[in-house]
Parts: structure tokens; C-alpha cells; sequence
């Protein structure tokens, strides 16, 4: 087998790693292994809630909705993405945050691919007890 190139489905493989599927994260010597760009399949149960803010960003992102409605709040508007096709990008510094308004499936491309951006698992916004930050304007 050449380690060059791998074959597999975004929905199994992203299980496993929340999603992700390309970046500096894969090991080394496996063709999803990059420092240049990841690659996110994210699919979001309705209700569910980025943990908290990404704030002091460094990469640039593309988010590309596949199905659902999905919305992302970034500090000067709210961004609702709800025909197939819709996305968003935005660059280095723009602190953003999100929400699955139905059961979504979104594509994330970032870039570069940046160690130490890991934040808590996703929670269910509409659970009572579940604390989800505000989508203040920051």
C-alpha cells in the first residue's frame, strides 16, 4: 500500500477524531498528516453548541454547509448558513463561535494547520444545566 494516498469515508473516519480528518494531528507519514491546512466533517445534533469562543485566532477558515441549518457567530454579525452550498470565511484574528439551529453536516477547511487549538467537546445548548457562553459581541 503506498502511504500516499488513503481512501476512506468522512463520516466513519471523523468519528474518530471529532471530525477531523486532515492535519498536523494525523500522524507523521500518513497522507492526512499536514502542516499547511485541516479538514473538518462536523456533524452537529440540533441544539449543539461550540463549548466556547475561538478567540485570538491565528489560522483562516472556510466553513461549507452540506445539509441543516447552522449558524456562526463571529464579533460584528450573526452568519446563518441554511441552503446547501452557503458558507462563510473568515481570517487570522476574528474570534468566532457556533450553533446547530437542525442537524447539520459542515465542511471546515483551516489554515495553516496550528497545534494547541483544542477546546472541550461541543455541548447541547438546549440541556438545562449545560453552560454554553453567550453569543456576546466581542
Amino acid at each position: 500500500m503506498d502511504d500516499r494516498v488513503y481512501v476512506g469515508n468522512a463520516g466513519v473516519d471523523g468519528a474518530t477524531n471529532a471530525g477531523w480528518l486532515l492535519g498536523h494531528f494525523m500522524p507523521p507519514g500518513d497522507a492526512r498528516h499536514s502542516a499547511d491546512v485541516e479538514v473538518k466533517w462536523g456533524v452537529h445534533p440540533a441544539g449543539e453548541a461550540r463549548s466556547r469562543w475561538a478567540t485570538r485566532e491565528r489560522r483562516t477558515a472556510l466553513l461549507v454547509l452540506v445539509s441543516g441549518r447552522f449558524r456562526v457567530e463571529l464579533p460584528d454579525r450573526t452568519v446563518v448558513l441554511g441552503e446547501p452550498g452557503d458558507y462563510v470565511v473568515w481570517g487570522r484574528g476574528v474570534d468566532h463561535s457556533w450553533y446547530a439551529e437542525r442537524e447539520s453536516v459542515v465542511l471546515t477547511v483551516r489554515w495553516p494547520s496550528v497545534p494547541g487549538y483544542r477546546v472541550e467537546p461541543p455541548v447541547r445548548a438546549d440541556v438545562p444545566g449545560n453552560r454554553v457562553e453567550p453569543p456576546v459581541r466581542r
